[in-house]
């Protein structure tokens, strides 16, 4: 694959965008999630290295905790893919590890911690059609649990934003 100075991201709210905006429904985000676990198929697949070199890192947290900032902020990574979504419980993740598993890629596990106040704050600032609901930020605070690598993940890493 060739190299690029931009990491490979999949975010399930890239396929929400429309040419007026994100426009989130049930329906449009059951799809988003399928069109996110196909994608991450297919980069995988179209690998042209050893995929034991490849890693799927799973970026997780709040949203507004700022996962998609520490994204672009990481050096990139040849054969890195990240997965940048809330996955708040192990259950959010498991498809994410099966398909790297699968694939025989290695995984790792980002969370990206940040009091749900800090959160809250953040979502304010993002565009109208990008802002979250505040129930729904406090639905996934609600759900979190910490990832661990039982989970079927190599590493996890905790960054406090």
């Amino acid at each position: 694959m060739p190299s690029s100075p931009h990491p490979i991201v999949i975010n399930p709210d890239h396929f929400l965008q429309t040419e007026s905006g994100r426009v989130w429904t049930p329906e449009r985000s059951r799809i988003a999630w399928q069109q996110s676990y196909d994608a991450l198929r297919t980069v995988i697949s179209a690998a042209s290295d050893d995929l034991r070199n490849w890693t799927v890192v799973i970026v997780c947290g709040l949203q507004g905790a700022g996962k998609s900032t520490w994204i672009l902020k990481q050096p990139v990574r040849p054969g890195a893919v990240y997965f940048d979504a809330a996955l708040p419980a192990a259950r959010h993740r498991a498809p994410i590890i099966e398909i790297a598993q699968r694939a025989n890629a290695q995984v790792e596990i980002v969370w990206i911690k940040v009091p749900l106040p800090v959160a809250l704050a953040r979502n304010s600032q993002r565009k109208d059609d990008e802002q979250v609901p505040e129930t729904s930020i406090q639905s996934v605070a609600d759900l979190f649990e910490e990832p661990t690598t039982a989970e079927g993940a190599a590493t996890v890493h905790i960054i406090e934003a």
